[in-house]
C-alpha cells in the first residue's frame, strides 16, 4: 500500500509547495540564528557604550576602572605577552580537561555498573566538592613543585566532577522500552551497552563536558594564582601588583575569549558526534522562537 502511494504521481500544487515550504524553513532558521547572535552582541555593545560614557563623564580614575577603549588599546599593545602566557594556560586547561575525561568516564561507568562501588565512592566524591580547591593547591605545590603538573591537577580536580555525574546519570536514564527492544532483538549486555545505552547517554555526557571545560579554565587560573610563574593567571597577579588595571582587564578578556573558544570546540564535537540530537534541539528552539 505504501509503495503504491509512493508510485502515484504528485499533483503540481504539491510539487511546487514542497520547495517553497523548505525554503521558508531555511529562511526562518537563518532568522533565528541571526537573532541568537545579534541579541547578546547588542547587549554587550550597549554595556560597553554605557561603561565608556560613564567613566568619561564621571572622570573615574583609570587605575580604578579604565574605559573599554583603554582596555582595547592595552589588549592590542600587549598581544604578544597575552599570547605567550595564553598558550601556557591553554595547555594546562586541555591537559586537566583530558585527565578529567580519562578518569571521570571510567569512574562513572564503574559507579553505574557496580552498586556497591557506587555506595562506597559516590558519597566521597560529593563531599569532596565541598572542599575548597584553593586550600588544596598549596599541597600540590609542596608535593609536585612549581611546574606544569600542579596546575593540571588543580584543573582536573575542579573539572572532573561534572563529567562523572553527567555520565553516570546519562547511562542510567535510558527508557526501559529500549532495553526491552534490545533484548527482543537478541542483543547481549555488551551490544546493548554500545548500541543503545551509550548513544542514549551521549547528550548528557557532552553536557557534562561543556561544564567541565569551563571549570578547567577556573582550575588552571587558580593554580597559577597560588604558585605560577607563567600563564594568564600569573599575568593577572603581576598586573594587580603593579596596579596596571588596563592590563588586568585585558587578561580577563583574554581568559574569557579562551573559555568561550574551548566551549565552542566542545559544542562542535557534540554536533559531529550526535548531529540528530542537535538538529532536533534546534528545531524545537526554532518552533518556540
Amino acid at each position: 500500500m505504501a509503495e503504491a502511494e509512493r508510485s502515484l504521481p504528485r499533483s503540481p500544487a504539491v510539487a511546487v509547495a514542497e520547495p517553497e515550504a523548505s525554503a521558508e524553513r531555511s529562511r526562518r532558521d537563518w532568522r533565528v540564528r541571526i537573532r541568537n547572535v545579534l541579541y547578546p552582541v547588542g547587549v554587550v555593545l550597549g554595556v560597553l557604550v554605557i561603561w565608556e560614557a560613564g567613566t568619561r563623564m564621571l572622570e573615574v580614575p583609570a587605575f580604578l576602572l579604565p574605559p573599554p577603549s583603554a582596555i582595547a588599546v592595552s589588549f592590542i599593545a600587549n598581544a604578544p605577552l597575552l599570547l605567550f602566557h595564553g598558550w601556557i594556560t591553554t595547555a594546562e586547561i586541555l591537559l586537566g580537561f583530558a585527565l578529567s575525561i580519562v578518569v571521570g568516564i571510567p569512574l562513572a561507568l564503574a559507579i553505574f555498573l557496580w552498586p556497591t562501588f557506587s555506595r562506597s565512592v559516590l558519597p566521597l566524591l560529593v563531599s569532596s566538592q565541598a572542599m575548597p580547591k584553593v586550600a588544596v593547591a598549596p599541597l600540590f605545590l609542596v608535593w609536585f613543585g612549581f611546574g606544569l603538573l600542579p596546575k593540571v591537577l588543580i584543573a582536573f580536580l575542579i573539572a572532573f566532577f561534572p563529567v562523572v555525574i553527567s555520565t553516570a546519570v546519562g547511562l542510567a536514564s535510558i527508557e526501559p522500552e529500549k532495553i526491552y527492544l534490545a533484548r527482543s532483538m537478541g542483543f547481549g549486555a555488551t551490544a546493548t551497552f554500545f548500541k543503545f545505552r551509550l548513544p542514549n547517554a551521549l547528550p548528557s555526557i557532552f553536557g557534562g563536558l561543556k561544564i567541565s571545560i569551563t571549570l578547567a579554565v577556573v582550575g588552571a587560573v587558580v593554580g597559577e594564582f597560588v604558585g605560577g610563574d607563567v600563564g594568564l593567571g600569573y599575568l593577572l597577579m603581576v598586573a594587580n601588583g603593579s596596579m596596571d588595571t588596563r592590563l588586568l582587564f585585558a587578561g580577563i578578556v583574554a581568559l574569557t575569549i579562551l573559555g568561550v573558544v574551548l566551549f565552542l570546540l566542545v559544542e562542535l564535537a557534540e554536533r559531529l558526534a550526535i548531529p540528530r540530537h542537535i538538529i532536533a534541539g534546534d528545531r524545537g528552539v526554532h518552533e518556540t522562537a
